[in-house]
């Protein structure tokens, strides 16, 4: 009964997305998205990070506490154009190109248990290969948690 959780990002239209592809639940405990390396907070943070300052759109979903079934995958953002449209591939839109390329800046890192308390933190995103740790215990929400 072991979830294994995986997190990555596409293009078509740009979004995030977490996916279980065990065969248990995975019970998010404490969740960390950074931006080259440096923890932010939500989403907006992201895309200030990557944007620049001013108002950016998107669709989210909540991660931490969250329990994601075996099979469930999830969109966890999704970021919009003025118009408040998902960034639909399109290389001659400068935003859909940017934020194309600019996604492979996020990581995150999430501590995730099972319905036993196995706990797991995997570390994924960006350019690197994903890993995942097992762990005696998730630690609490910090300064750094993500609050979404």
């Amino acid at each position: 009964m072991w979830p294994i959780l995986e997190f990555d990002s596409a293009n078509g239209p740009i979004h995030f997305m977490l996916a279980n592809k065990g065969v248990g639940p995975a019970i998010m405990k404490n969740v960390i998205v950074k931006v080259d390396g440096e923890p932010v907070r939500d989403w907006r943070e992201v895309l200030e990070k990557i944007l620049g300052p001013g108002e950016h759109l998107g669709s989210e979903s909540d991660m931490n506490g969250h329990v994601i079934a075996a099979g469930e995958s999830v969109t966890v953002f999704t970021p919009h154009d003025p118009e408040n449209n998902p960034l639909n591939f399109d290389k001659s839109n400068p935003l859909w190109v940017k934020m194309n390329k600019d996604r492979l800046r996020v990581t995150v890192e999430i501590c995730y248990c099972s319905t036993l308390d196995e706990c797991w933190t995997l570390r994924a995103g960006g350019s690197g290969r994903s890993t995942t740790d097992e762990t005696r215990r998730c630690p609490s929400p910090s300064a750094v948690s993500f609050e979404q």
